[in-house]
């Protein structure tokens, strides 16, 4: 999908950040990330789908497993938990891990433009940070 890190700092001309900063950084932009990316996901969804998904996010496990019985009965068989769980190297009972996969195949599910909406939004603070890399940096302008 996406990664925060050197290269997404290069991309958008924040290399020069000192390597202080650089953390900072990219955790402001994971964030902001994921704030508009939930804004976007959220229109249009009914109150009972915001609630179930807050649930699942909140790693509420008897309602992940709830969904998960419902929607993935066979969910530790599924290529998708697998990388997950080798990414994340959790054992697989661990209800985080499931709590993971479960956030994962609901927007699958309910929100399957998920990976456009996350793209799109990427895409649009890429471009707010190109524009604004100068003051970002703090690099001196030219007086207009």
């Amino acid at each position: 999908m996406f990664q925060l890190d050197d290269k997404f700092l290069t991309d958008v001309g924040m290399n020069e950040l000192p390597e202080e900063q650089k953390k900072a950084f990219l955790q402001h932009i994971y964030d902001e990330l994921e704030l508009r990316v939930g804004t976007k996901l959220s229109d249009g969804m009914s109150d009972a789908q915001l609630e179930e998904f807050e649930s699942i996010i909140d790693r509420k496990d008897e309602a992940v497993m709830a969904w998960l019985a419902q929607y993935a009965p066979n969910y530790y068989t599924d290529e998708a938990f697998g990388r997950i769980q080798q990414a994340t190297g959790l054992d697989p009972n661990d209800p985080s891990l499931r709590a993971e996969y479960a956030a994962t195949k609901w927007l699958e599910v309910n929100r399957p433009d998920y990976r456009e909406v996350v793209a799109s939004v990427l895409d649009e603070i890429k471009g707010e940070i190109v524009s604004n890399r100068d003051k970002l940096l703090g690099v001196d302008q030219p007086a207009a």
